[in-house]
């Protein structure tokens, strides 16, 4: 039995630049970091003891008698990739809900692929794992994804993320003293609207923009750029913030429903009641929403966002994937 914890994510600058489309044409920079928030998967090699061969759990339960009649596209894809024919048993939980904007569906990705290797008694390195979860989600499965998700999930922590044009990347750990780690942490504001999207349409839409040459996305990557510079010379993180704010006006516009009057609303009134700046995460169109504030303004805040359903306490992760338990016996 394997069990594997991977951090889900939190990009504050350069989303989208890590898309192939633009980052093949102009390099990407991805400014993000992982949050103490996990996927679990739970794993092991299924003895033959039972009327199907492969038990999946998510949230349905998959009993089939082949791995390729895997409904659960990361799940059938993972196994192909490291063709894996045998039987298995994958148990699915998370601390947040899935298409919700946090990288989950990549960190289920990254997760399920270290638990496999893990079964095989291998320990891929974080680049491997993360160079995996890419190729399965976008060669294999045929996804509209990035390539900050699985990076971030893959390796933890506050990252820059430099991408070149031929897909090379390197995913660098910001070197920031503690009290201003700490501050930065302590002015995250993190809440989950309550509604779930499907963000491959989303990426998808926004890719399309991309390759028509219509996107702003040049704009978004030079905002990474200047938060970078920010960052690295300790700015007061209302400069932080207002950056995010800048960003997030220019990624609403990038394809039709990354935001709406809702979400307009809910954003305008959070900077009322004292939010420097903020966005949605992920590819948009609802999930969670994410703000830097003061930290005495954040219940203000949010007596002011009635409609978020819940407020997650935030605290960086440091880890990225793990595993956590490990045994030979069934």
């Amino acid at each position: 039995m394997i069990i594997t914890r991977t951090p889900f994510r939190l990009s504050f600058f350069g989303g989208g630049t890590d898309y192939r489309p633009y980052f093949s044409e102009h390099g990407g920079l991805v400014i993000g970091t992982t949050f103490q928030r996990y996927c679990y998967i739970s794993c092991r090699s299924l003895p033959p003891f039972f009327d199907y061969k492969t038990r999946i759990v998510y949230s349905k339960t998959e009993l089939v008698q082949s791995n390729d009649d895997i409904q659960h596209p990361a799940i059938r894809g993972a196994l192909s990739f490291l063709k894996i024919r045998d039987g298995v048993e994958v148990h699915h939980d998370g601390d947040l809900p899935a298409r919700s904007g946090l990288g989950s569906s990549s960190t289920f990705t990254v997760g399920l692929l270290l638990a496999l290797h893990a079964m095989r008694h291998e320990l891929p390195t974080k680049i491997k794992l993360a160079d995996e979860a890419i190729k399965v989600e976008q060669d294999v499965i045929h996804e509209n994804v990035g390539i900050q998700d699985q990076i971030l999930a893959a390796h933890g922590g506050f990252r820059v993320i430099q991408i070149e044009r031929n897909g090379d990347y390197n995913a660098a750990s910001f070197i920031l003293p503690p009290e201003y780690m700490q501050a930065l942490e302590e002015h995250v504001l993190l809440g989950f609207t309550g509604v779930t999207r499907n963000a491959t349409d989303l990426a998808g839409q926004q890719m399309k923009t991309i390759e028509s040459g219509k996107s702003r996305m040049s704009e978004i990557h030079d905002i990474a750029k200047d938060a970078l510079t920010l960052l690295n010379r300790r700015a007061d993180i209302l400069e932080i913030g207002s950056l995010l704010d800048k960003s997030w006006r220019l990624k609403r516009t990038l394809a039709p429903g990354v935001s709406n009057g809702e979400i307009d609303d809910l954003y305008e009134t959070a900077r009322k009641a004292g939010a420097y700046g903020g966005k949605l995460l992920g590819a948009g169109g609802g999930g969670f929403v994410a703000f830097l504030a003061p930290p005495y303004q954040h219940q203000k805040i949010m007596d002011a966002l009635k409609q978020i359903r819940v407020w997650v306490p935030f605290k960086f992760d440091k880890t990225g994937a793990q595993v956590i338990f490990h045994t030979d016996t069934y």
